[in-house]
């Protein structure tokens, strides 16, 4: 079969050989607090990779976090396993994280949003 351009008529191309269409991957799923190991100025993070990788594989995860005022940094990147421990926080102070998940493609959207009052449960009395 002939395909018409503006030029006129050219032979029709050879059929696709199986490329793989990449794009970003799903957000990070079940973003949640591992409360057994909480102190009073670390909170540890862990979710589960979102359900579609976008055609090739994660390659990291970022996490980031705001001290309740909106403002979103960049706390820990390259991250190899789908957990994380913040450290130096600020007793009794809420931080917001949310995380997001890399492959070749580029960043996912984020996770959803969770909000952690950093404090301790005191200890028993003697």
């Amino acid at each position: 079969m002939l395909a018409y351009n503006f030029y006129g008529y050219s032979a029709e191309s050879a059929v696709g050989n199986g490329a793989i269409i990449l794009t970003y991957p799903d957000a990070p799923l079940n973003l949640q607090e591992i409360t057994a190991a909480r102190t009073s100025s670390s909170i540890t993070l862990s979710w589960t990779a979102g359900l579609q990788n976008g055609g090739t594989p994660i390659l990291d995860y970022r996490v980031s976090y705001d001290q309740s005022t909106g403002d979103y940094i960049v706390l820990a990147s390259l991250l190899n396993q789908a957990a994380y421990t913040a450290v130096g926080l600020t007793f009794g102070r809420t931080y917001n994280f949310k995380v997001e998940a890399r492959n070749s493609y580029g960043y996912s959207a984020y996770s959803q949003v969770i909000s952690i009052l950093c404090a301790a449960a005191p200890e028993r009395p003697e």
